[in-house]
Order: structure tokens, then C-alpha cells, then sequence
């Protein structure tokens, strides 16, 4: 068990380039590793490091963004550079690493993005744990969506991923931290409410500045790769 638990805190190394493209006929796309700087248990230095890990925490993983490129094809245009969401958070907007995001924690983020994208008329909540969402609501108040998005199914919800479409004030932090939770979303953070998420030293705290523009993904395209076995 207890080299179970050390596989979940370690955080690998992986050997994916820092810049990679994609070839569509004479149509090519360039990609840019996505990086954040952490403290090393050990050293206390400040290290470079992407994502955790995969889905499993003996599998590297990568994240990239489009930097250059647009891929069209007929009369379909897919997502721009410029535009990214997940793909585009930084140092300034990864505001606590916590154990450090790994794939899933991501992929959390993005569905929970493609579910609010219809709800941004009143501030909403969602709520999503290994990509399967378990708490979705809309409310007078962001404090007042989550409460409701957290009734859903507690269980399911537990050590998942919340996201919200307003501000998360002092009032709505401290409802989040009464939950056990991996990550916590939002366009930004009213004074004090990162003071209160951070007191959860694990929490992934994250900034999407672009989520209050949701809207105009509803009818945008995305690239999905699928491998099979062979």
C-alpha cells in the first residue's frame, strides 16, 4: 500500500519535445509543450515540470498548445491559436499547482468547460470526476450554483473537479472548502477567496479568464485523436 500511494505523488519526467506539428496535406500545425514551474520536495528548488501523469501514474503525459496554424477542412474550420482554454493556462493562472495537475484533473477542467459553454446567462456550477459529470446547476448566486451542483451526488463528486462561471467570492470559496476537492476553476478570484482555497495546500487552483466567452465555442470544432491497439 505504501508504494501504491508513493506511485500517486510522484510526479515523472517525461520525454515528449517541447514543440511538435502536425501535417494535414500542406497544412501544418506547431504545438508548444505546456510547463509549470514547482518545488521540489526534496531541494525546495523551483523545477519544470509538465503534467503529472496520464490517465495511470506509471504513463507520461503532455500538454500541448496550438501556437501556429489552422487546420481546414472543406468547409470546416476548427479551433484557432489564440483561443485556447485548458491548453492555454500559465504560470500566472495555475495560482496553486497543489500535488501538481495531472491528465485527468485537465480533462476534468475541459468537460466541465464543455457543459457551462450553455449556461452562461446565470452564474453556474459543475462538477466533474474522471470525466463523468456528477453535479451541474445554475443558481441566483455562484455560492448559491454550487450548493445546488454539490446536492447532485455527493459521493461521486468526492476528490473531483469544480467549475464556475462567475467569480469565486468569499462566501463561495468557503462552501468549496467544505468539500474534498482536486480542482477548482473559475474566470478569477475576488480578495481573500484564494486566501481561504489555499488553506488546502493539494487544491489545483486555476484561473480561465476566457470562460466568460464560452458562448462562442458552442459551434467551434476540435481536433480528437483516437488511437486503436495497432
Amino acid at each position: 500500500m505504501k508504494d501504491l500511494k508513493q506511485m500517486y505523488k510522484t510526479i515523472l519526467g517525461d520525454q515528449f519535445p517541447l514543440e511538435l506539428s502536425i501535417s494535414f496535406g500542406d497544412q501544418t500545425l506547431i504545438y508548444r509543450k505546456r510547463t509549470w514551474k514547482i518545488k521540489n520536495d526534496t531541494t525546495g528548488e523551483l523545477e519544470e515540470k509538465g503534467i503529472r501523469y496520464g490517465e495511470n501514474p506509471d504513463q507520461e503525459a503532455a500538454l500541448y498548445e496550438l501556437v501556429n496554424g489552422n487546420l481546414v477542412l472543406g468547409d470546416c474550420s476548427y479551433i484557432e491559436t489564440g483561443k485556447g482554454l485548458v491548453s492555454s493556462i500559465n504560470e500566472a493562472d495555475m495560482i496553486q499547482a497543489g500535488k501538481h495537475p495531472g491528465k485527468i484533473n485537465l480533462t476534468d477542467v475541459d468537460n466541465s468547460l464543455n457543459i457551462l459553454k450553455f449556461l452562461s446567462k446565470s452564474p453556474a456550477a459543475v462538477i466533474v470526476k474522471h470525466n463523468n459529470p456528477c453535479g451541474v446547476a445554475c443558481g441566483n448566486t455562484p455560492e448559491d450554483a454550487l450548493t445546488k451542483a454539490s446536492r447532485a451526488d455527493r459521493i461521486a463528486a468526492f476528490g473531483g473537479c469544480v467549475s464556475l462561471n462567475r467569480s469565486i467570492d468569499k462566501p463561495t470559496a468557503e462552501a468549496l472548502n467544505n468539500q474534498y476537492l482536486e480542482v477548482v476553476c473559475a474566470p478569477d478570484y475576488e480578495e481573500g477567496a484564494v486566501d481561504i482555497l489555499s488553506q488546502k495546500k493539494n487544491l489545483r487552483i486555476i484561473r480561465i479568464k476566457r470562460i466568460d466567452q464560452l458562448e462562442n465555442y458552442w459551434d467551434s470544432h476540435f481536433i480528437d485523436f483516437t488511437s486503436l491497439i495497432d
